[in-house]
């Protein structure tokens, strides 16, 4: 017997939100199913019809993943939101999002997927996803620098998490972070008296950069996204 798909998973699934936050549209009655305002115990049938804000949801089960080398001076956001977007810069075959964000002036590796349940996987911080990045400040990369890089740093009304910094050159260190507060590394070299000058993300997960050139993205091997899955727990 198909007992169907919990609502709060289906729009997540396809997308549109996480579960928690499909929650909170359901109670705030913005979801219907077949026509009839949703509640929170409310299953999706294979025959269903979904809409959020009176617009239609679906589950696309053709699903793709890119990597893509984001540009400086573009910005994760909608075409429609901003006229410098990423998807105004680089046009891509299928209706995609991306998975968390790069601020407007770093560059580098940047997913993007319309599997919304990968999505959702990827961007819990509590999964200690490793995300890794090159960095030039405006001063000297010292050992004590390094030190309290690593050892967590007061921003944000919190204290980051322990993670790996090494230095690269006497203004460039690597680091890698399992989190992803708004402007991390930037306000993390702030509270030590540094600017970032110059921010690239050159992995994420089992993901790298390599060597794809600004501004063009490739579709992930069945490798990589075998171990992708694999370690999101969405086989």
């Amino acid at each position: 017997m198909n007992e169907g798909t919990r609502l709060n998973k289906y729009l997540s699934d396809a997308g549109v939100c996480s579960r928690r936050q499909a929650d909170r549209l359901i109670e705030a009655g913005k979801v219907t199913v077949d026509g009839v305002t949703a509640g929170l115990g409310t299953r999706v049938m294979s025959d269903s019809k979904v809409c959020c804000d009176g617009k239609p949801v679906r589950i696309n089960k053709n699903t793709v993943i890119y990597a893509y080398n984001k540009p400086n001076g573009y910005v994760c956001t909608s075409k429609e939101a901003d006229k410098d977007s990423i998807f105004n810069y680089t046009e891509f075959p299928e209706k995609i999002n991306y998975v968390g964000r790069l601020d407007k002036n770093s560059q580098g590796l940047l997913l993007l997927t319309n599997d919304g349940e990968l999505a959702n996987a990827i961007q819990k911080s509590k999964n200690n996803h490793e995300k890794e990045y090159i960095v030039r400040i405006n001063g000297f990369v010292s050992d004590e620098f390094i030190e309290g890089m690593s050892n967590g740093v007061p921003i944000l009304d919190t204290v980051t998490k322990k993670c790996k910094v090494e230095r690269v050159s006497t203004r460039t260190f690597r680091i890698i972070l399992t989190q992803g507060l708004n402007r991390q590394i930037r306000r993390m070299c702030e509270y030590f008296g540094f600017r970032v000058s110059y921010l690239k993300r050159v992995r994420i997960m089992n993901i790298k950069l390599g060597n794809l050139k600004l501004g063009e993205y490739r579709r992930l091997t069945e490798e990589e996204e075998r171990i992708l899955r694999k370690n999101c727990g969405c086989e």
